[in-house]
């Protein structure tokens, strides 16, 4: 049972290795680590979600479904970024507006991303935004979206009709609107009034679509316009990540990423673990997705050749699938270990790094995924991966890697951490550093606790969640640097009438320090002992501004 449910989960393919966990300051060592030390993530993504709905959806019917990390190269430099594609939700528009002719042939899709660094910050406490705007703003050169409309998405689930003689909303200009025309190949093209007719039918729209002036024989319909439901239908076989991520390519245009997985519950000797709504007790990452969110032109890479099964699928649809190295060049630097294949061999390799039959009958070393505190509700709930630009111990290059710590069964310390690694010829490998057995490393939980009980910190927030606001902490972030960890948590002021939280401190800490500032860089300057830990004492308890007005 544990030598075949480690194959099935390929936990035997994951290098171990010894992590000092040193306690000291010095073992940071920040001059070697200023790569992670710039992309420490700050950005809380529910943060940053809410800003970004109140400062740039614009319209009511905007929405952005999910914040996105990836990394981007900003001149000489790899920088990691927060993305957030902004989506049309025609279930938002006003009712007035309801009718077929808007729904069908007008509010076809979104439009355009934003982009900030994962601690960038403007004065205000907003988000530093390098990608924002209608029409798109772009404050790097060389970084511009030329194509930015999205007909293919997370929020996407209706039929619409292009190429017709409405023109198209495109985006909001002051008192007028920016109209256009769709100029791509995808869909099914209407044809004549019999063939309209048998597609009206088939969609449901047998009242409107074949009567329809606007509809001439070029015009053409995108169905199937969710991503999840679009790759479904091409592959029901595979299970899908239920988090598909949007990349600016270098062309200008917008893509999705989605990872998709071959499992079985017929393993032999294996134990099942659940995934969604299945017991599973195989799983292999073999897929990678892309979808143009212009065309919907979809394309299914193979990136994991020694899986039987999806050998077996690709014999089976030959003209289904392509070689990984088929990907364009610029479109594979945005591949990643997907978030759901660490979560699961995680949860397994809590029990199954146990390979004495002795120790693990008597489960004397069981492992869990460490928990957090989750606010406003103050729940605990299982970390999520955490991707960070790091430099592996005894590795020399700078990696995007997905980090998930381990804490001992029923207790706040840590043990050790897993990390899956993204870049290069290391892509799809896993790596896990367990921490000496005799120290006691602190926990996500064990510091908020001294988050907590530090009594100018714990008087100012205090203070802040009165009068109109209240305090909101982001997720505490675990980093492995150096010869230590390093924690980070930041901590914005929200004013009651307004859900847009602004950062307002940033907590750092080593296991024998504690410091803050209300920047990154003052926090930095405290933990390392250039300066005191300071509140800024610019901030006062209604500090966020009030909610813009609409354009």
């Amino acid at each position: 049972n544990i030598e075949m449910t480690r194959q099935a989960y390929a936990l035997d393919r994951i290098e171990t290795h010894a992590f000092p966990a040193d306690t000291g300051i010095e073992a940071v060592e920040p001059a070697n680590n200023q790569t992670t030390l710039e992309n420490i993530r700050l950005w809380d993504w529910r943060a940053l979600q809410d800003t970004l709905r109140q400062i740039q959806e614009i319209r009511t019917y905007y929405d952005f479904p999910g914040i996105d990390i990836d990394r981007y190269e900003v001149g000489s430099s790899v920088r990691q970024m927060m993305l957030a594609a902004r989506e049309l939700n025609v279930d938002k528009l006003p009712q007035s507006s309801r009718n077929w002719i808007n729904e069908k042939l007008i509010y076809t899709h979104g439009y355009g991303v934003t982009m900030n660094p994962v601690n960038g910050f403007t004065p205000e406490g907003l988000p530093t935004l390098v990608l924002s705007n209608m029409p798109i703003q772009s404050t790097i050169p060389g970084l511009t979206v030329t194509r930015p409309e999205i007909y293919f998405g997370e929020l996407t689930n209706t039929d619409v009709y292009v190429k017709t003689r409405q023109k198209e909303f495109n985006y909001p200009q002051g008192d007028a609107n920016n109209l256009t025309s769709y100029q791509g190949n995808g869909g099914v093209r209407l044809g004549g009034w019999l063939r309209r007719t048998l597609i009206a039918l088939d969609r449901g729209d047998l009242a409107k679509l074949p009567f329809s002036d606007d509809v001439n024989s070029e015009s053409r319909l995108l169905m199937r316009r969710r991503l999840s439901e679009r790759v479904q239908e091409l592959a029901p076989f595979l299970t899908l990540d239920p988090d598909p991520y949007v990349v600016v390519g270098e062309d200008g245009r917008l893509y999705w990423l989605m990872d998709a997985f071959t499992t079985s519950d017929s393993y032999p000797y294996a134990r099942r673990y659940t995934l969604g709504n299945d017991r599973i007790n195989y799983i292999r990452n073999s897929v990678k997705i892309l979808i143009d969110a212009y065309t919907g032109e979809t394309t299914f890479y193979v990136f994991d050749t020694h899986d039987p099964v999806i050998a077996a699928y690709r014999a089976v649809f030959p003209g289904l699938f392509t070689d990984a190295a088929a990907m364009p060049a610029a479109v594979r630097k945005h591949v990643r270990y997907p978030e759901l294949l660490l979560n699961v061999q995680a949860a397994v390799y809590g029990l199954y790094h146990m390979t004495n039959p002795d120790v693990f009958y008597n489960r004397e070393d069981l492992w869990s995924v460490a928990t957090e505190v989750v606010m406003p509700d103050q729940r605990q709930q299982v970390m999520e991966p955490n991707f960070v630009l790091m430099t592996l111990p005894g590795e020399r290059s700078t990696e995007f890697i997905a980090i998930l710590p381990f804490t001992p069964a029923n207790r706040n310390n840590l043990i050790g951490w897993i990390a899956g690694r993204s870049d290069g010829e290391h892509y799809g490998e896993a790596v896990v550093y367990d921490f000496p057995k005799t120290k006691l490393i602190d926990g996500p939980s064990q510091i908020e606790a001294r988050i907590d009980q530090n009594a100018q910190l714990s008087g100012q927030l205090s203070l802040w969640n009165q009068q109109g606001s209240h305090v909101r902490r982001g997720s505490l972030i675990v980093i492995p640097i150096g010869r230590a960890l390093l924690y980070a948590e930041p901590i914005y002021l929200q004013a009651d009438r307004s859900p847009m939280p602004e950062l307002r401190l940033v907590v750092l800490a080593v296991q024998d320090r504690l410091a803050y500032g209300p920047t990154f860089e003052s926090a930095m300057a405290a933990l390392f002992g250039t300066a005191p830990s300071m509140l800024s004492a610019q901030v006062s308890p209604v500090a966020p501004a009030a909610r813009p007005t609409s354009a």
